[in-house]
């Protein structure tokens, strides 16, 4: 009897052996977490990339690089019939938000951003926020609502 418990245990470590290595590829949790952010963007309709913050190159060069790479989700903008639309973005500092190039004024849904938004950017293509996905789900849809509002004052104006 003993010989065959010792035979069912040596083929219980093989298979725990064998199966080991697939654990490696298994998403921790903070993988399923910017999974599910990521999904919830894409059904708010955001798209998602990886992006260097849009600061000076002064600011970046005193950054590491995973501190300068962040993600934005974006919204999108239809190509613009009148006068190209000016890449223009606003980083969040101490006591307000400042802009990149030049000193223009923060649009008005910066009022309504979670501290978590690191910047905000628009340009010909897409208006969107840059953070570290520091949030939830709830999170994300506050997110696209405020970029839909910022996408009607564009192209109303």
């Amino acid at each position: 009897m003993r010989e065959f418990w010792v035979g069912y245990g040596i083929i219980a470590l093989i298979v725990v052996l064998a199966l080991a290595p697939l654990w490696h590829f298994m998403p921790t949790k903070r993988q399923r977490h910017q999974a599910q952010l990521r999904e919830s963007a894409a059904l708010a309709g955001l798209f998602v990339e990886f992006r260097d913050l849009p600061l000076g190159p002064e600011r970046l060069a005193r950054l590491s690089a995973s501190d300068r790479q962040v993600l934005y989700y974006g919204i999108r903008l239809p190509a613009s019939r009148k006068a190209t639309r000016q890449r223009h973005a606003w980083y969040r500092e101490r006591d307000g938000w400042s802009s990149r190039p030049g000193r223009l004024e923060a649009p008005s849904i910066v009022a309504g951003l979670p501290d978590a938004i690191l910047a905000i950017a628009v340009s010909e293509e897409s208006c969107g926020v840059f953070w570290q996905e520091q949030g939830d789900e709830s999170m994300v849809r506050e997110i696209a609502l405020l970029l839909e509002r910022w996408k009607a004052d564009l192209l109303s104006t």
